[in-house]
């Protein structure tokens, strides 16, 4: 039996692309037996609760994933149709890789009602009818259209110092940026609500930039629970640690200036909760040419009593599946999270909607599987062994955690942040 926490953990901000659901009413949906349904009557609630947050003018960026259409007009949603239907129909959209028995265990889960998939397929099939304006429900209002970011008006911005030019020649590069946040931008130590970071360019592959976090594709903006959060502390130096990947040739190089938006808690706000993190990562690994189906293991034991918050594993081009798994002391070996077709392309943070509590103890267990065979179309070569290495055709194996200890604290935002709380490990695979 799972163990979870005795009070809900408020849900993280739900940020999702193309058509992704966790809404638990079906907007939009119709009886068989009626007419055909119509755009502004069926279709228009569903693209606003699930997929406006990206198909939108300036819609959410996902670790450089960016919608490539809105759909806030009849004109334009009706042109994309048929792929909207295609989409949901075949499970390329939403984007979500969690096994099916996991639905509800995550609050961000992007996944459409089946009566949804019915009316989207239905209207696309059935002359894509508008209806009438008067239908629809009210626009709905999303931060990115006013402050430009998901996670609103930004406390703080730190970014590259100058906009950076990724070559011609460039395939794999990986460069760092030294960025000082100034007493000016930051005079005295604050709590972290919300990051929030922007690829500058589409040859941003991901970034670390400690002590903040970082991204990559797919990845989504990190807001805490309230009472949740991390510390950022004056006179930091944040380190842009870039890894640029793109394909080389005459005329393909493109300028980048990433950036990092920032939320802090407002003063006399409370913070109960400190937010930790391991990365199990694995590094001795070595993925024989034309395996299909390696795996490694990599575990970690919990010296206290603590509650898992989120989880995200990572690798790169040959990622396969993944698995976290955690045993308590005394107690059998149950799943956390399975990804059974993991996507580079959309490395998903996995938030529990309710914290998992793992006594002193609790060992996790992570492990990840590559398919360095021809049958991988996006495996760049299957003919050599592969190791440990940064560049994308070489691998990586991380199983991110993040999680608080049980017992809550207090911390009142404003006030002087104790030194021991400077120094916490803070892991994040961009959280």
């Amino acid at each position: 039996m799972r163990l979870r926490e005795a009070f809900p953990l408020v849900s993280l901000l739900v940020l999702v692309a193309f058509v992704a659901a966790c809404a638990s009413g079906t907007p939009g949906s119709f009886s068989q037996t009626s007419a055909s349904p119509t755009f502004y009557a069926d279709v228009v609630p569903i693209l606003q609760q699930n997929c406006q947050v990206c198909h939108m003018a300036n819609g959410q960026n996902l670790g450089g994933m960016v919608a490539p259409v809105a759909f806030t007009s009849y004109e334009t949603t009706k042109q994309w149709a048929p792929r909207i239907a295609r989409a949901v129909r075949t499970g390329q959209m939403p984007p979500w890789s969690a096994a099916p028995e996991h639905k509800g265990d995550f609050s961000n889960e992007r996944v459409l009602e089946d009566s949804e998939i019915a009316t989207l397929v239905a209207w696309a099939q059935s002359g894509t009818r508008e209806g009438d304006p008067a239908d629809a429900p009210p626009p709905e209002e999303f931060r990115m259209t006013t402050s430009g970011w998901s996670i609103g008006e930004p406390d703080l911005i730190v970014k590259l110092p100058e906009p950076y030019l990724v070559h011609d020649t460039i395939v794999d590069q990986y460069i760092d940026f030294d960025v000082e946040i100034t007493a000016e931008l930051l005079p005295e130590d604050r709590w972290i609500k919300a990051v929030e970071f922007r690829a500058g360019s589409s040859a941003v592959h991901h970034v670390i930039a400690n002590p903040i976090g970082g991204i990559a594709p797919g990845v989504e903006a990190r807001v805490f629970p309230d009472g949740y959060g991390t510390v950022l502390r004056k006179g930091t130096s944040v380190t842009f640690n870039m890894h640029y990947h793109k394909e080389p040739g005459e005329g393909t190089a493109v300028w980048d200036q990433t950036e990092v938006a920032i939320v802090f808690y407002e003063p006399g706000e409370i913070i109960e909760h400190v937010v930790q993190g391991e990365d199990l990562g694995m590094f001795r690994f070595e993925i024989p040419a034309n395996d299909p189906n390696y795996s490694f293991h990599s575990e970690y034991t919990f010296e206290k009593d603590v509650n898992i918050l989120w989880v995200l594993p990572h690798m790169h081009l040959r990622g396969k599946s993944a698995l976290y798994e955690i045993t308590v002391p005394g107690g059998e070996k149950e799943t956390l999270l399975s990804v059974p077709e993991y996507d580079f392309n959309w490395q998903h943070t996995y938030a529990l909607t309710e914290p998992i509590f793992a006594p002193a103890g609790t060992k996790v267990d992570l492990t990840l599987w590559w398919d360095n065979s021809s049958g991988n179309p996006s495996n760049p070569n299957p003919d050599r062994a592969v190791r440990f290495g940064r560049p994308t055709t070489d691998e990586m194996g991380f199983g991110f955690l993040s999680y608080t200890e049980v017992a809550p604290r207090r911390f009142v935002a404003g006030e002087e942040i104790p030194e021991e709380l400077l120094a916490r490990k803070v892991v994040g695979g961009g959280n």
